[in-house]
């Protein structure tokens, strides 16, 4: 499957074959997830067909959530194997079409009904979103969780510092907040009380971090002077980074470290 170590592409036309931005096989390749396999004689880059099965693997691993920082572990699992990979990727494809198939019959049929002879009832339009749910996948939502060592003292600073969208605080009797939801763009965040029987610390009790928060939003600069204004701790100031984002990076009141990006034009 593959072509072995003959050279294929440079790595324009590699990224015009596959619809990604050649910074995105630049920064790939300065990660180390996928350096090219041969250069030519005046240094350009030429990916071979191992490189390029690489890549399938990458854009698979990125397809169903995988962090980029994981991808490389997962590369190099010697378990994992091209055809199984493909064959999996189009069960997936067969799913989805079936799925399709079946809602755009249900539409036809729908429309093949004159409106007074048959309008749609509601066990028609359950079927119809049935379908729907199907095609999209069993996935409805997505929810963020921090743990917290003080839930009132982070959701007060993502909300001042932030500025993300207050949500409720839910309290136990005595007054102490034990469960917050804040408001990230599209997405909702929940704050964690820490937990040692299911071994949840805050990075502030650990003193460490392993995951990290990324917050798309419109103006960088301006919402990087805020947090600085605010007192946040910059890691580092707005920079265009070679994988097509200008982006800071802050901790916010646990340790955890938040990135705050929008796409280069």
């Amino acid at each position: 499957m593959g072509n072995g170590k003959r050279p294929l592409k440079r790595v324009g036309q590699l990224a015009k074959a596959t619809g990604l931005t050649v910074r995105t096989l630049h920064y790939y390749e300065e990660i180390g997830l996928l350096p090219p396999s041969e250069r030519s004689d005046v240094g350009h880059r030429l990916y071979t067909g191992e490189d390029v099965e690489r890549l399938y693997r990458i854009c698979l691993l990125r397809r169903v959530g995988v962090a980029l920082a994981d991808i490389a572990r997962a590369l190099d699992d010697p378990a994992w194997g091209l055809r199984p990979a493909m064959a999996a990727h189009l069960r997936e494809l067969d799913r989805r079409i079936d799925a399709a198939g079946r809602l755009r019959g249900k539409l036809m049929q729908l429309l093949d009904t004159p409106a007074a002879d048959r309008p749609a009832s509601a066990d028609d339009l359950i079927t119809i979103m049935e379908e729907m749910i199907m095609l999209e996948g069993n996935v409805q939502r997505r929810i963020s969780v921090l743990v917290c060592a003080d839930i009132q003292e982070e959701f007060d600073f993502l909300v001042r510092v932030f500025g993300l969208g207050p949500g409720e605080v839910t309290r136990s009797e005595d007054g102490t907040a034990q469960h917050g939801e804040i408001q990230a763009g599209d997405g909702v965040i929940w704050l964690h009380p820490e937990s040692p029987e299911f071994g949840l610390a805050s990075p502030r009790s650990a003193s460490a971090a392993t995951a990290m928060m990324v917050i798309m939003v419109d103006d960088v600069d301006a919402h990087y002077r805020h947090a600085k204004e605010q007192g946040a701790a910059i890691r580092y100031e707005p920079v265009d980074q070679p994988y097509g984002y200008r982006e800071y990076s802050a901790l916010d009141a646990e340790g955890t470290l938040w990135s705050f990006m929008k796409p280069l034009d």
